[in-house]
């Protein structure tokens, strides 16, 4: 599946699961609490991916690139999402986090604005062959606990949702409503009461506004 597509999967199973429409949960998950209690932590500010900020134009996102990774030329992809109208900036990067293997990030471009509107970084055994299903947990579990201690607000904090096809590990929102989803995909084995995930793909989105993305839509009496 194309870069964009993947992560505009991933962020409307993760929409789903946040207005409430959720796969059977297991012993272990029900008993994860869906919304965090406030905490003395600075308000999260989420401005994009490191040197890469929301808004900025695919001249800019690629000197951001360069700057944060050493990659040009070659080693940067360019594309289109051919549905949505967006453009998609692709790398790999090796060990964004320490051994956490190589991730596939993208950054999308919106359909009206031409700017950043999303960064998606995508780990799983397409990325890195060497990335096994203790790596994604690990990943997952580190990314957890950073994104849960970054000050996003409270009242839109989800986490440990079980779905069909995996866990919502973390949704949240700053005060301008940019929002950071983590979902760890695989299947499950084992009945209701003790489910095992097997995992195939950890995806951390950062999304300027995942609720009315800048992407092509056709509105109701357009045809």
């Amino acid at each position: 599946m194309p870069a964009a597509n993947f992560f505009r999967a991933i962020l409307a199973i993760s929409l789903t699961a946040v207005i409430g429409v959720f796969a059977p949960v297991s012993a272990v998950m029900a008993q994860a609490s869906a919304t965090l209690d406030a905490t003395e932590t600075a308000e999260a500010e989420l401005k994009g991916f490191r040197s890469a900020r929301f808004g900025m134009d695919e001249e800019a996102v690629l000197e951001a690139i360069k700057a944060d990774f050493g990659l040009e030329g070659e080693a940067v992809n360019i594309g289109s999402n051919t549905v949505e109208r967006t453009r998609v900036i692709t790398i790999s990067v090796p060990d964004i986090l320490p051994d956490g293997g190589t991730a596939q990030v993208s950054y999308i471009f919106g359909y009206k604005s031409k700017t950043l509107i999303q960064v998606g970084i995508l780990w799983s055994a397409a990325t890195d062959e060497t990335i096994t299903d203790a790596t994604l947990y690990a990943n997952g579990d580190l990314l957890r606990s950073y994104l849960a201690s970054a000050g996003y607000r409270s009242d839109t904090i989800t986490r440990d949702v079980v779905l069909d096809n995996g866990v919502l590990l973390f949704r949240g929102s700053d005060a301008s409503g940019h929002t950071a989803i983590l979902l760890l995909q695989g299947r499950f084995e084992g009945d209701d009461s003790n489910l095992t995930l097997l995992p195939e793909a950890l995806t951390l989105l950062y999304a300027v506004n995942p609720d009315d993305p800048d992407i092509l839509t056709i509105s109701p009496g357009d045809f």
